[in-house]
């Protein structure tokens, strides 16, 4: 539940003028090539690192960074709205525990009185630090369901990360190496399609070149080898040389390992009582091994740790957190993301708010993103088809599972010649072998099918061993040299299997899978195989299992299983038609402000004066404040006790400021200056049996800062305006796409069947025959005139369409853009004065954006590029003449500060200049808001439009 609040915090950042990463997201969306669920989970996990600042949720929330609460809406004590006002933990608490959930269910009303009651009574940092673990690193869970396209999803995460860090490779926010684990036990299943990291093609998230230049810079390691080397007489981890092959390790960027966490990272690793043994001091050869290995991997620099099907984290939860912990103490561990699509606990935890309140919940709760099983069916994944037997016959429920698979898809085969399948899960080898086999073979043979389409797939026991080339035949299923239509299964692919072309799932009996995976187990067949063709699958089952998948829809999903089966989301395609050539529609010509800076040197570096003071004011004062409830100190302890470990050697000192400065400050400079340096060495490390470690009493990064500023020169600089001609397309043409994929086909304005009606009558072809003409004059004869409307509606395209539309149809970002449209359009001055409408506000279609600035101190500070929403305008010559720029703006987006500061820009500069620039009026702007009422709104608009556009009457 706590991501809620995360996502409202999310989409708000978005909509601000703070996000800088609305084109990268545009550019994804363009490019088609990732789903919804995977552009969303881009969006938290871009907002989490750059306006989170990848701080861990716990810092987050004490923070109240997604706090969006009105307290002023609230009634509350004077006291209380004083304390929530002052603290935005509390506030957050209060926010959270007002949140509802899917069924409707507040997450705690009793809570949310005791905040408003007696706010001061809880300790709201100790809540969350227990909410969210304990942990002190970052640490964020993404919920999606299974055939989402999690993999390619870490992929994206891996590109994106390495994008930004090779634009600020010091900004520690950004992660410069990965280690990937697949889930325990799951090693053979998971792995492998790990590996499909390696093929996933960058410029789908980001553009070229840098999309080929970042996969050109990435190494890949899949650490699976538990084997010592081969003829040694000493044990050797053959994992450790393959991380080893990549020194020097402080300096590694791109790496991305591919491991199992209990084979290799747990390994001999012992829990007793809740307390881990890690065998660091063993004398053991296989101890030290997986020491070995676990300490390399926590040398990798700026190292962001991925999970995948996270749930089984957290039934290893004490191991991995502590090697994870171990890591983290190192400060190399960047982030821990984990991912899963059942992201739910067996027991609901329960977090301790008061003695005698506590918050319970079933979900793992680092959620950060969360997207629904259900919204998937029928966008990503096929629709089931769910069918329940009242059979008690195991035998009886397989044969009429078989006969209604076959009778529905014998004769599917989808692109790639992958013919469909059914998955057949049996609960021993014996019943697979002794009756499922026999019976599935014998139902076959009357559709005409031999039994090598059977694939029996168990691991074997003595009576019946593994059938041989078993596992070859199931690796390629998914290939088109696979004969395969049914697979029988013991233990095997209740998860971690993809197989897109598997089409039916059979669970005949209790114990076919384990009682707390039939709903994973069912969902096997689900995967998408061609995109946005609606597909179907079929689960046949028995009532017992029918009863538990149900029951687990209905705990993890908050659906029921007639839900479930009755779910569809298809996406519809929308058909984009370019029409600036039909429209001859001219660039806009503009001029845009540009600023030169000049940099003067005001005062040469003075090295020997200044990093002798570079310590001062830089020791750190520790304090402990004891507070009564009223929050008053009651008392304030000093602690001047020594606590640095960090071993400390001057060269080496000397060395990070040189290599921190990116090349600025050599390590020729700072030995020319080692004699003050050393001073501040000492002063800043101390002696302890007979070792010099850093001191905790100073604050060494802003001590190195220092130094670091002593060898720069003191720097002003000068601006200089110059204003630079610009010709902007209203299409940019390079990313339009003649069809996309949307589940929200309201945004396009307006709607297919009139876009469909204009671009035949462009092209001449919308005309009534003379039968449909006849057919209307009598409807009308006869007073039908219903009927001859809408007849006459159907051969008949926008009236407007030669004044608007340069394209087709408009993505809008709200209704109050196509009501604006639409209005507009049908202004008689429009058309009397010869003008045009173009929506200009999508910015990945346009060129039309203008740099905005704003005036500090006297100096020009640029502050962003602004995309208007709407053009209006008047031609001469064939070229624009004039036009009226158009904003139209949501009042929850209004009073940002910095659109505020563009919109002054705009109605200032930007109109003064270009006018006095062209020579007359050539550009006004009209702000809009939606809060105006309609007839305000329509007279102001009418009056902008007329007053502007007819001074050239005026003045003729």
């Amino acid at each position: 539940m706590f991501y809620k609040m995360l996502n409202m915090a999310r989409d708000r950042w978005y909509r601000s003028s703070d996000c800088t990463v609305n084109p990268l997201i545009d550019y994804m969306i363009h490019k088609g090539q990732m789903r919804d669920a995977q552009i969303e989970a881009i969006k938290t996990y871009l907002y989490l690192k750059i306006a989170c600042e990848n701080k861990p949720l716990a810092v987050l929330f004490k923070q109240g960074t997604f706090n969006s609460l009105d307290l002023d809406g609230i009634e509350l004590s004077a006291s209380a709205r004083d304390f929530l006002d002052n603290y935005p933990a509390a506030a957050a608490l209060l926010e959270y525990a007002q949140l509802k959930n899917d069924l409707g269910e507040q997450v705690s009303e009793k809570i949310e009185k005791q905040i408003k009651k007696s706010p001061d009574s809880i300790d709201y940092n100790k809540f969350f630090n227990e909410a969210f673990y304990g942990v002190t690193y970052t640490d964020y869970l993404f919920s999606l369901p299974m055939g989402a396209g999690k993999t390619y999803l870490m992929a994206a995460f891996i590109y994106l990360d390495l994008y930004f860090a090779m634009n600020e490779p010091q900004n520690p926010v950004f992660a410069h190496n990965f280690i990937i684990f697949a889930p325990s036990g799951l090693k053979s299943s998971v792995i492998p399609s790990l590996k499909t990291i390696q093929k996933f093609d960058p410029s789908w998230v980001i553009p070229e070149p840098s999309a080929s230049n970042i996969k050109r810079k990435m190494m890949f390691e899949v650490l699976d080898q538990s084997k010592t080397a081969n003829k040694s007489n000493k044990t050797k981890n053959p994992n450790v040389q393959k991380i080893a092959n990549h020194q020097p390790l402080s300096e590694l960027f791109g790496l991305v390992a591919v491991t199992n966490a209990e084979k290799v990272i747990l390994d001999r690793i012992q829990e007793k009582n809740g307390q881990v043994t890690l065998f660091e001091e063993s004398d053991d050869e296989k101890d030290r091994q997986a020491n070995e290995l676990r300490n390399l991997i926590g040398k990798l620099p700026s190292l962001s740790i991925f999970i995948d099907e996270v749930h089984h984290a957290v039934s290893d939860e004490i191991k991995l957190r502590a090697v994870v912990n171990k890591w983290s103490e190192s400060k190399t561990v960047n982030s821990v993301i984990g991912f899963s699509g059942t992201p739910y606990l067996e027991k609901a935890e329960k977090f301790e708010v008061t003695d005698k309140l506590s918050i319970a919940s079933a979900e793992i709760s680092n959620i950060v993103y969360y997207y629904p099983l259900i919204n998937g069916v029928g966008n990503f994944l096929k629709k089931p088809i769910v069918k329940i037997s009242d059979e008690a016959d195991s035998a009886k429920i397989v044969e009429a599972g078989v006969r209604e698979f076959l009778d529905t898809y014998i004769d599917t085969v989808y692109d790639g010649g992958l013919v469909a399948k059914l998955g057949i899960y049996c609960g021993t080898i014996e019943k697979l072998e002794q009756m499922v086999f026999p019976l599935v073979a014998r139902i076959i043979a009357e559709y005409g099918l031999t039994a090598d389409s059977i694939l029996k797939f168990h691991k074997g026991n003595k009576e019946y061993p593994q059938p041989s080339d078993s596992q070859l035949q199931f690796d390629t299923l998914d290939k088109a040299i696979s004969n395969i239509r049914i697979v029988l299964l013991v233990q095997i692919g209740k998860e971690g299997w993809d197989c897109r072309s598997l089409t039916g799932i059979i669970l005949s009996q209790e114990g076919d899978c384990p009682k707390n995976m039939v709903l994973q187990t069912s969902c096997r067949c689900l995967r998408q195989v061609m995109k946005n063709v609606p597909e179907t699958a079929l689960i046949y089952l028995n009532e017992s299992n029918a009863e538990k998948l149900n029951a687990q829809l209905e705990q993890q999903h908050h659906i029921s299983l007639k839900e479930f089966s009755s779910a569809n989301n298809p996406k519809a395609d929308i058909k984009r038609y370019d029409r600036t050539a039909y429209l001859k529609l001219p660039p806009v010509q503009f001029y845009q402000l540009k600023i030169h800076y000049e940099t003067l040197t005001l005062e040469q570096a003075r090295p020997d004066d200044e990093i002798p003071i570079a310590a001062a004011n830089a020791e750190i004062s520790h304090t402990v404040k004891t507070q009564d409830f009223a929050q008053h100190v009651t008392n304030i302890d000093v602690d001047d006790e020594e606590r640095g470990d960090e071993p400390a050697a001057f060269t080496a000192w000397l060395y990070t400021i040189a290599k921190s400065s990116l090349g600025f400050v050599t390590m020729e400079q700072l030995n020319a200056h080692s004699g003050v340096l050393l001073d501040v060495f000492h002063t800043i490390t101390y002696v302890r049996n007979g070792s010099r470690f850093f001191s905790s009493k100073y604050n060494r990064a802003l001590i190195e800062s220092n130094i670091r500023k002593a060898f720069y020169e003191k720097r002003g600089y000068t601006t200089k305006e110059e204003l630079i001609p610009q010709e902007a397309k209203l299409l940019n043409i390079d990313n339009f796409a003649t069809c996309v994929n949307t589940d929200k086909p309201d945004d396009y304005y307006p709607e297919q069947s009139v876009v469909e009606n204009i671009i035949l009558d462009d092209n001449g072809k919308l005309k009534i025959d003379r039968k449909t003409e006849q057919l209307i004059q009598l409807a009308e004869e006869t007073g039908n005139t219903a009927f001859a409307e809408q007849t006459r509606k159907k051969y008949s395209a926008h009236p407007a369409k030669n004044r608007s539309f340069h394209y087709l149809p408009y993505k809008t970002d709200s209704n109050f853009e196509q009501t604006f449209l639409s209005e507009v359009l049908v202004f008689d001055d429009v058309e009397k004065l010869g003008l045009e409408v173009y929506y200009n506000g999508d910015r990945a279609l346009t060129e039309f954006k203008i740099r905005c600035f704003k005036q500090n101190g006297g100096r020009w500070q640029y502050i962003g590029k602004y995309t208007p929403d709407f053009l209006i305008i008047q031609r001469k010559a064939g070229q624009i003449h004039k036009a009226v720029i158009v904003e139209t703006k949501g009042k929850i987006y209004a009073n940002d500060p910095t659109f505020l500061d563009k919109r002054k820009f705009m109605e200032t500069q930007f109109l003064k200049q270009n006018n006095d620039a062209f020579g007359y009026n050539r550009f006004e702007y009209l702000y809009l808001e939606d809060t105006l009422p309609e007839k305000e709104r329509i007279v102001q608009t009418h009056k902008a439009i007329t007053s502007f556009f007819k001074e050239d009457a005026a003045n003729a």
